[in-house]
């Protein structure tokens, strides 16, 4: 079965959309919004303590392309950064990008040796970095031959053995034309390297064009509206496809303002001052906005506010249900939503900051349709999105005007989708890589002779047409008796039945039945260990008996909700914390299945003893 997308009108005003159609590469629609945008402000903290307006923006990059030139940076070298999300990531990556080159970030969490890895692939004579990653660039650069790494910039520091950004900028190559260099960047060129974050083995340097990322645009701004100028907020690491093309390429395109904050856990601080008019985030922060919503509610002492917000929301999820069954909303619902709207709905989003957004999406993992209620039950509008950085970022989604829950919407105008014979998600179109760096026999393994992707991505289409992902094909569950299951599934019910479950993995892989993992959500666990009196660490609060009991009712919950042989048997809470980046999470929170079959092997063995 297959489906390509329809042809709708544009989601986006033909303002929003001009350079997007004018242009054929991301140098020249930088200078296109630069130029018409040159007073407002396109990069700032969030305490305002850094600001740059768009013609600030554009003159430190052509002063940085002079000085990075200077350096011998040339039309297709590559260039690493190690940044945190700040102002002068956006300066630096533009202006590589203007000389021709090609900028590509590395993750903060990583390792001397991944980076060194990184830097060798992708053959980055030039690191770009800060003073906090200082120690782990001097341990890199140990691990590497001498010389490999020929100049380390340090854009906030002046320490041995490198050099500072200004005196970058204050050495330009001789004859540089800055003009000449952006305006011979072709859209086959290769725009930047996206290293997949890897759950096992080396990481993979997709290589992504000016093309394919303007195919992708172009194709999601008839899906989703997209306001010329408004606000965003940079959280999420550059070294990901979700910041780098959906915050920074984005503005590029239409105009935005961007926040950066180095902190990502401080995102949901930030999102009242800054108001963004559109935000992504993985569906684990939305199980954490619910989980802290629903836990301020149950903390106000005041039983009839308590009762009225809890009414309130409940009411808009009704609205909800009925909404995406396609079932005329009943009048005296209507009249109930509208008040309830009016005096707990809406303070609460001007509240959390969402009051002026156009859309929330969501993407990198199945949003569990409980949470996705909630989100859209008290009035934010959303929409699920699926695709991979070999895609460009996103293939399929929908219009948050759309019911399409439970789903990933349908392929974006441009792409093409269908399932194989096993349902493995196959994609087609211009918004494909260009293939793995220095790599033709897994480019090969990954794009067939027919020019379709092979996802690795197990997914069912509905009657109409929209895509539901299962689960990744490698990850499948074949128990013992030949049962096919989904552990992404599984969890799922697991961390929706209790805000105080953070990461679950279920292992059943030719076993006879299945067992879990659990962690603890380190923000629910301090905030019940302040309510009882408890020591405030993970070890402390997984011992308290009960915190062991609403665990148990929650496995309970979520069995009740799976099939007999999908349920989980057993399972053992963890007294540990799983951070992004570490030995059992990538650094975008997708789960390191085999490091953690490994490392808590034997505590695994014990489940099944």
């Amino acid at each position: 079965m297959s489906t390509t997308a329809p042809s709708p009108q544009s989601a986006t005003s033909p303002e929003a959309t001009e350079i997007l159609q004018a242009t054929d590469t991301l140098a020249g629609a930088f200078q296109a919004t630069a130029a018409q945008r040159v007073d407002e402000v396109a990069l700032r903290t969030l305490d305002g303590a850094a600001e740059f307006t768009f013609g600030q923006y554009a003159e430190r990059v052509r002063s940085i392309a002079a000085g990075l030139a200077g350096l011998g940076l040339q039309r297709g070298d590559s260039i690493a950064l190690l940044l945190l999300n700040r102002p002068e990531f956006h300066l630096v990556d533009t202006a590589a990008m203007h000389v021709g080159a090609t900028p590509f970030s590395i993750y903060a969490t990583s390792s001397p040796e991944q980076v060194a890895y990184q830097l060798g692939h992708a053959g980055a004579r030039i690191l770009i970095t800060e003073r906090a990653f200082l120690p782990l660039v001097a341990a890199t650069r140990a691990q590497m031959p001498a010389g490999a790494v020929e100049h380390v910039i340090v854009i906030d520091a002046d320490a041995p053995d490198t050099t500072t950004l200004a005196a970058v900028e204050a050495a330009p190559a001789a004859g540089f034309d800055f003009d000449a260099a952006w305006r011979a960047v072709r859209p086959e060129d290769v725009l930047t390297l996206i290293y997949t974050s890897g759950t096992t083995g080396p990481p993979k340097g997709v290589e992504l064009t000016h093309a394919g990322t303007l195919a992708q645009w172009r194709g999601l701004a008839e899906v989703l509206p997209i306001r010329l100028g408004g606000r965003v907020i940079s959280y999420l690491p550059a070294a990901h496809i979700a910041d780098r093309s959906g915050i920074h390429y984005a503005q590029m395109l239409f105009g935005a303002q961007i926040t950066s904050i180095a902190d990502p856990r401080e995102v949901a601080a930030a999102l009242p001052q800054v108001r963004p008019t559109m935000w992504g985030a993985v569906p684990r922060v939305a199980e954490k906005l619910k989980a802290a919503i629903e836990a301020q509610i149950a903390a106000d002492p005041d039983e009839t506010t308590r009762a009225a917000v809890q009414g309130a929301i409940a009411t808009g999820i009704d609205v909800v249900r009925h909404q995406a069954a396609g079932r005329p909303v009943p009048a005296d619902l209507v009249a109930r939503h509208t008040l309830a709207d009016e005096h707990v709905l809406a303070p609460l989003r001007a509240k959390l900051g969402l009051d002026a957004v156009d859309w929330v999406m969501f993407g990198a993992a199945p949003l569990p349709l409980d949470v996705h209620e909630f989100i859209r039950g008290i009035g934010i509008p959303t929409a699920e999105v699926y695709g991979m950085s070999e895609s460009s970022m996103v293939a399929t989604t929908y219009s948050p005007s759309e019911w399409a829950l439970g789903t990933v919407g349908r392929p974006i105008p441009g792409v093409e989708l269908q399932l194989a014979e096993d349902g493995e998600v196959l994609l087609r179109g211009a918004t494909l890589m260009k293939g793995y760096r220095g790599d033709p026999v897994k480019t090969a393994e990954t794009i067939d002779a027919a020019g379709w992707l092979h996802t690795g991505d197990i997914g069912e289409l509905d009657e109409r047409g929209y895509l539901k992902i299962v689960d990744r094909k490698k990850e499948l569950i074949i128990n013992a008796a030949g049962k096919n299951m989904s552990p992404a599934l599984i969890e799922g019910h697991l961390k929706s039945a209790s805000p105080l479950i953070g990461q679950a993995t279920v292992i059943g892989d030719a076993r006879p039945y299945n067992v879990a993992l659990l962690v603890l959500d380190p923000d629910v666990a301090a905030v019940y260990a302040q309510q009882h009196g408890l020591e405030p660490s993970i070890s402390a609060v997984a011992a308290d008996p009960g915190v062991q009991a609403t665990v148990a009712a929650a496995v309970e919950a979520a069995n009740a909700k799976l099939s007999r042989v999908e349920q989980v048997k057993r399972y053992t809470l963890l007294a540990e914390e799983w951070m992004p980046g570490g030995d059992e999470l990538t650094p975008t929170m997708k789960l390191k299945r085999r490091p953690i079959s490994e490392k808590y092997a034997e505590a695994i063995d014990a489940l099944y003893a």
